[in-house]
């Protein structure tokens, strides 16, 4: 059993030092990365309270991570598509819908669902699904399924939830957590399975979620 109460003290305190250590606006790069890490650490402390039953406390922190990454993102270099990838996540496992339309919608209009790169159009498809253009995003889904540089249960589920086929789904889903559950090493050290925790949202929306248990869930 995790002590998620020390989680969500550990990356507080990473916050607060961050925000203590943050350069100045001249110094773009440099703020743009700190920026970054204390979204990073925000997020971190969101996950910790969510699992701790604590959803006002994890909301109120995954609110910070929306606004540091957000923050971040006007000076990141170019195809920095982790930022709105967390500004998603963030919206969605604090079930702030409208929140999560509208920052799907700027995601859109800064060209993720065009990117080259697989993890740009997994921002893409991710504001697809949350927008609701499900044919849209199952295209795109297609595609990183079989990206050698995606991992294909991701890719899988995404699709799955977009055809809207809970069977196809249900099995993807049950991959993507068992991914985690054999991994060494989580974000932010962080044990928990918050892609799959996004992608059972998405699939909430649409009848979809099949039933785990897992350490790593809520």
């Amino acid at each position: 059993m995790s002590d998620w109460t020390a989680h969500a003290r550990r990356e507080e305190e990473r916050y607060r030092d961050g925000e203590g250590r943050l350069p100045d606006e001249e110094d773009h790069d440099a703020r743009q990365r700190q920026l970054t890490r204390m979204g990073n650490a925000a997020a971190g402390a969101g996950l910790a309270q969510l699992m701790d039953g604590n959803t006002d406390a994890a909301r109120a922190w995954f609110a910070e991570a929306v606004e540091r990454y957000r923050e971040s993102y006007e000076h990141a270099p170019a195809g920095s598509w982790g930022r709105p990838i967390g500004i998603l996540k963030a919206r969605i496992l604090a079930e702030d819908w409208s929140g999560a339309e509208a920052d799907a919608q700027w995601t859109l209009e800064h060209g993720a669902a065009e990117a080259e790169s697989p993890i740009g159009r997994y921002a893409g498809c991710l504001a697809l699904l949350v927008r609701g253009h499900d044919a849209e995003a199952r295209v795109l889904a297609d595609g990183l399924r079989t990206h050698d540089g995606f991992p294909r249960p991701v890719g899988d589920a995404l699709a799955m939830i977009a055809a809207q086929d809970q069977l196809g789904y249900i099995e993807a889903i049950e991959q993507v957590l068992e991914s985690f559950e054999t991994r060494d090493e989580y974000l932010e050290d962080m044990p928990v399975a918050d892609t799959v925790m996004v992608l059972q949202a998405l699939a909430a929306r649409r009848g979809l979620a099949a039933e785990l248990s897992s350490p790593l869930l809520p």
